[in-house]
């Protein structure tokens, strides 16, 4: 308790992150409000059956990506997502196009034209979420016995203030790397998932606590538990496999150059949260097929993979999520690229030719890293399911892994590695006696 103390005092002392705690938390509260904020000619007593859709499946993730702004049709409903999504298509784009691979390599120039064109995209995909969304809130007020406006001002009105309150989210989210602490996007989605923590904290507690369903020990057990998986999500983000690279000396003048040994950190899992992304987006399409139908009649195969405690469901929800594993690791790790630095820094990984053989023998580690972490990644896939039928309710079992577990650990590191490099540069202590925070080095901010 001292420690922390004298943790709290010296990051007081420090001006400069004092004024960038404080301004992070002001953008936050913004944030907060902000989502809260209904649009204009909506009724929120009717929102019921919106609330109820997204309890579970895909829009339970853009919820609580959104702070739950989606299902209070918030102006800020559509969240961060569009962004997101948006930098994933143009980060694909400059490993397929020439266009984009030539921006990418030509440094800070290239990266703002990057961003801009990532921008304007996402506007558009704004433009189009926006309807889709309106169309899908009218629905579910229709079942509540509800209906939004009519006339095309109100949709019209409502698709720009949607895109509007999305691009001010990204906003707030820039101004939080530039003015804040951390990775601002990341921090954004940290606190959604956050925010809906105490509630589901507080349910799972009066449900324990209500029924015969193991009371108090079982609620203890299950606290020792989520306490098990963070730690082992907190090992699957931080760890990795050092290869040694040897540098050769150069003789400049009368100086030498180089002759050290360093090391290469290749994670075990480069992808972060996006396989299970895009595995949970495949798996909501039976769910959306049923929704679209007329005759609402579902098969037996249609339903094992609505269920998402099933056994179907889950196999193939984890084999979508080593596949994709592997696919994310392929196009963000370029092992011929990172050969061509080394040999032009006269560097070269000591019993293996620089070249060709070189970018072998790092393609073939990762190989081998990946295969364990993609396993690791699958299994944090499916635990919500696993605490769903050990009667933890739905809302906190989402905390016992999947997407939301792992960006909360993944940011909170980011966030307090990024403190630490303040106190250290001052020449305080560390926020650890044990060693330093380890970050999430050279992975896509939180997504």
């Amino acid at each position: 308790m001292k420690k922390f103390i004298e943790t709290i005092k010296n990051i007081y002392r420090i001006e400069e992150l004092r004024t960038r705690l404080i301004t992070t938390f002001l953008f936050v509260l913004i944030y907060r409000f902000g989502s809260f904020i209904v649009l204009p000619g909506i009724d929120p007593q009717a929102l019921t059956q919106l609330s109820e859709q997204t309890s579970g499946g895909l829009m339970a993730l853009l919820d609580m990506f959104s702070g739950g702004a989606f299902s209070n049709a918030s102006i800020f409903a559509l969240g961060i997502m569009p962004y997101i999504s948006a930098s994933i298509v143009v980060q694909l784009l400059s490993i397929a196009v020439p266009y984009f691979q030539k921006m990418q390599r030509e440094g800070e120039s290239g990266r703002r034209k990057m961003n801009q064109i990532t921008r304007y995209l996402t506007i558009g995909i704004l433009l189009l979420q926006a309807p889709s969304y309106l169309v899908n809130l009218s629905v579910q007020m229709g079942y509540a016995g509800a209906s939004l406006p009519e006339g095309a001002w109100f949709r019209i009105s409502s698709t720009l203030i949607l895109t509007a309150g999305s691009m001010f989210v990204m906003w707030l989210g820039e101004r939080i790397t530039d003015k804040g602490v951390g990775n601002g996007i990341s921090f954004i989605i940290l606190i959604g998932i956050i925010a809906r923590l105490p509630e589901a904290f507080i349910q799972e507690f009066a449900s324990r606590m209500g029924e015969a369903t193991g009371g108090l020990i079982m609620f203890i057990a299950e606290i020792v538990i989520l306490f098990v998986v963070v730690s082992a999500c907190i090992l699957l983000v931080q760890g990795t496999r050092k290869v040694p690279v040897q540098y050769a000396k150069r003789v400049v003048g009368n100086r030498q150059y180089g002759g050290v040994r360093q090391y290469i950190p290749l994670k075990v899992n480069a992808a972060g949260v996006m396989p299970i992304i895009f595995a949970q987006a495949i798996m909501f399409i039976p769910i959306s097929i049923v929704g679209f139908s007329s005759d609402g009649e579902v098969g037996p195969v249609m339903q094992a993979f609505m269920d998402n405690t099933g056994f179907w469901y889950n196999f193939v929800f984890a084999l979508l999520v080593v596949a994709f594993t592997y696919f994310y690791t392929a196009i963000t790790i370029n092992p011929t690229q990172m050969s061509e630095d080394m040999k032009r820094n006269n560097g070269f990984i000591p019993g293996v030719k620089p070249g060709k053989r070189t970018a072998e023998y790092i393609d073939t580690i990762m190989s081998r890293i990946t295969l364990p972490g993609s396993i690791f990644l699958a299994i944090v896939a499916i635990l919500p399911a696993f605490a769903q039928i050990l009667s933890v309710s739905r809302g906190f079992a989402q905390f016992f892994g999947g997407t939301s577990l792992l960006i909360l650990v993944g940011v909170v590191l980011d966030t307090l590695s990024q403190i630490e490099s303040y106190l250290l540069m001052r020449h305080y202590d560390g926020l650890l006696k044990s060693g330093h925070i380890k970050g999430r080095t050279g992975q896509i901010a939180a997504y």
